[in-house]
């Protein structure tokens, strides 16, 4: 498993379309985009900012319910590619136990980000999808979800 930061959330064009994408960024600066959502790249976005909203946005309420229940999120991990889906696990503890759920990558890292956990990715999925930095740069893929 290779240990992973966030660059950003960005606006990349496929097939004519911009697609918001959550980048992912090792310690050697190679990058790997995840195609998500809309609201996903919201709340990635604002994580990252350190921006609050006026009011909880879902994944804040996640948090917040694991704080009151004593719980910790451990880690995420994105481990499978399937039929061009990417696969998490949210690893939680409470109480000295460990309890893994699935979940979408986006969620996970929403919700890592607001909890300071580290996110993991399979190794070979990262280098197999992973893309040069400097044609990224200079592609003008849009920085940011406003």
């Amino acid at each position: 498993m290779k240990e992973v930061s966030i660059k950003g959330v960005f606006m990349i064009n496929i097939l004519g379309s911009s697609v918001p994408s959550v980048m992912l960024e090792d310690k050697e600066g190679h990058l790997m985009p995840i195609h998500i959502g809309n609201s996903e790249a919201i709340s990635i976005n604002s994580a990252l900012r350190k921006e609050t909203m006026p009011r909880p946005m879902t994944h804040d309420l996640m948090i917040a319910m694991l704080e009151r229940l004593d719980s910790k999120i451990e880690s995420v991990l994105i481990d499978e590619k399937i039929d061009n889906i990417y696969y998490g696990r949210l690893k939680i503890i409470r109480d000295g136990a460990d309890m893994e759920f699935d979940a979408r990558p986006s969620d996970c890292i929403a919700m890592a980000l607001r909890h300071n956990a580290p996110i993991f990715i399979n190794e070979e999925l990262f280098m197999s999808d992973s893309i040069n930095k400097e044609n990224f740069l200079d592609s003008g893929a849009g920085t940011g979800i406003d």
